[in-house]
């Protein structure tokens, strides 16, 4: 199997391992990555091509090992995702000069720790359907059923890596409803993912916030929640805060008080357009 290496650089501060971490306690993605020897070993779906991508610690950045990328274009778009997945390009040292005196223990605690995504904000939007009003093992089931039916596994030394379908295989799923047990949220995807088609990754990325986030509404399933929770989480857009019960006990835990609504939307006014850093920071350091 064709395989090539490379460096990519990292705004400093970062910590790799802190990334290494997070990814080993995220549910929505267990099983689906090997993490060990400090190497993260991931498949992702690019370019139409299933690339798996050993990444490990090197210099300010990281040491990347591409193998089943058969063309440059597959290689160009494996090296974005990786980049786009790790936030390496987040300059975090204005994020953390605004921080309270509350939150300067969770920043000592996750000091170079750059937000990691979603392998992809296609990826995000499928699960936040997967996984509404649902039950997390449940969704994970669902989402392990879909990567079976869409056949993007690629094996290499034995081992077999999961990734994630693009939004063309979901929309050409015919038996999507049988595959993931829900006819709602099988139309929802297939339908969200014929839109994706229509969309530019790069443009949600980098337009107006208040119009990335409408294309993304604009999608059958996503609503408000969702279309935040993508913005954050998919795309690295972190000018909102969410409000959800979870979020809102993580930052009762930090800051050593019942907070509401209100309290947390207070809270975040202080980091403006890093609130939803600050959100994930909260989340990430229990």
């Amino acid at each position: 199997m064709t395989g090539s290496a490379h460096q990519l650089t990292a705004a400093a501060p970062f910590d790799f391992g802190l990334s290494l971490r997070f990814v080993g306690g995220f549910s929505p993605t267990a099983g689906e990555q090997r993490i060990g020897d400090g190497r993260l070993v991931k498949a992702l779906r690019v370019a139409g091509e299933t690339v798996l991508a050993e990444v490990s610690a090197g210099g300010v950045g990281v040491d990347v090992r591409l193998r089943g990328a058969r063309y440059d274009a597959a290689v160009d778009a494996a090296l974005d995702r990786v980049r786009f997945y790790l936030s390496l390009d987040d300059e975090l040292e204005e994020f953390y000069a605004l921080a309270d005196d509350d939150f300067k223990v969770v920043v000592e605690r996750l000091y170079g720790y750059h937000q990691v995504k979603f392998s992809s904000p296609w990826e995000n939007v499928a699960w936040a359907i997967l996984s509404q009003r649902t039950p997390r093992s449940v969704a994970v089931q669902a989402k392990a059923a879909l990567i079976r039916r869409a056949g993007t596994v690629i094996e290499v030394d034995g081992g077999e890596y999961p990734a994630f379908p693009d939004a063309e295989q979901v929309a050409g799923i015919g038996d999507l409803a049988e595959v993931i047990g829900n006819v709602r949220k099988a139309g929802y995807l297939q339908g969200a993912a014929r839109r994706w088609l229509e969309l530019s990754e790069l443009e949600l990325r980098t337009a107006p916030y208040d119009d990335a986030k409408e294309q993304l509404l604009a999608l059958p399933g996503i609503g408000p929640w969702s279309a935040t929770f993508v913005m954050i989480r998919g795309l690295g857009r972190t000018d909102e805060v969410p409000t959800e019960k979870e979020f809102l006990r993580a930052a009762a835990r930090v800051y050593g008080r019942a907070v509401d609504e209100a309290d947390v939307i207070q809270l975040a006014e202080r980091y403006g357009p890093w609130r939803g850093y600050w959100a994930h920071y909260l989340r990430a350091s229990g």
